[in-house]
């Protein structure tokens, strides 16, 4: 019998001294609004650079490899509910120590680059719009804020994640709707959507863009470190 199963308690949940504080709705909102962040907000430009209007393609070729990454996960985090993520699934294939510390620091290393790139694309494209403050200021400060906001409890984390998410959402919203009003009313190109930049191979272009894309697609592994908090694992 596995250390899991020895600790599972009546209702099929691995024991845990972690607060369950996430429910299934709260749990998607946290993945969908680090993937929202990510990609729709700091990378769009950098892709539409590459790949002009055709930007659906790398996304759609991005989204399809994402969703390999993604279906490991939900196996894997539901067979091994355990906080840690890629290196708990690590140790489980290799046994090996090393391998898991090298998963996890890898993992780790990820994310400070993520939060960091984030900040700096709040700090100096958004605030500076409405504030004027260097984004060497404003970008640790953001990152400070949210530790202490990590560091008073899951609960409180979900509920700002929850209002920021809302945020992220609505303006996608105001931005899809505007653009239907455009188009709706003769305005706009439609024909530009499947418009490459001159002088670039479709094929080298939607690759490249794709590899930027993927970035904005991760954010679902983050699930799996926070599982031990989740209520009702298996089934969410």
């Amino acid at each position: 019998m596995s250390v899991d199963e020895r600790t599972a308690t009546s209702d099929g949940e691995i024991g845990t001294k972690l607060r369950r504080g996430i429910t299934g709705p709260l749990l998607f909102l946290f993945i969908l609004g680090d993937v929202l962040g990510a990609g729709v907000y700091a990378l769009t430009g950098a892709m539409a650079a590459e790949v002009g209007g055709a930007l659906w393609v790398p996304l759609l070729v991005a989204l399809l490899l994402a969703l390999l990454t993604a279906g490991s996960y939900a196996e894997l985090v539901t067979k091994y509910p355990r906080a840690g993520g890629a290196a708990v699934f690590a140790q489980r294939a290799f046994k090996s120590p090393i391998v898991s510390f090298l998963v996890g620091f890898s993992m780790m290393a990820a994310g400070v680059v993520s939060a960091a790139g984030l900040a700096l694309a709040f700090a100096g494209d958004y605030l500076a719009e409405f504030v004027p403050v260097p984004a060497v200021v404003a970008a640790p400060l953001f990152l400070l804020l949210v530790a202490v906001l990590n560091a008073r409890g899951i609960r409180e984390s979900m509920a700002g994640n929850v209002v920021m998410t809302v945020i992220e959402l609505s303006g996608l919203v105001i931005i899809i709707v505007a653009v239907g009003m455009l188009v709706g009313g003769g305005g706009g190109d439609a024909s530009r959507v499947g418009e490459f930049p001159a002088g670039v191979d479709p094929a080298l272009a939607t690759l490249s863009a794709a590899i930027i894309a993927y970035y904005s697609f991760v954010g679902f592994e983050t699930s799996a470190n926070v599982i031990e908090e989740v209520r009702n694992p298996r089934r969410v």
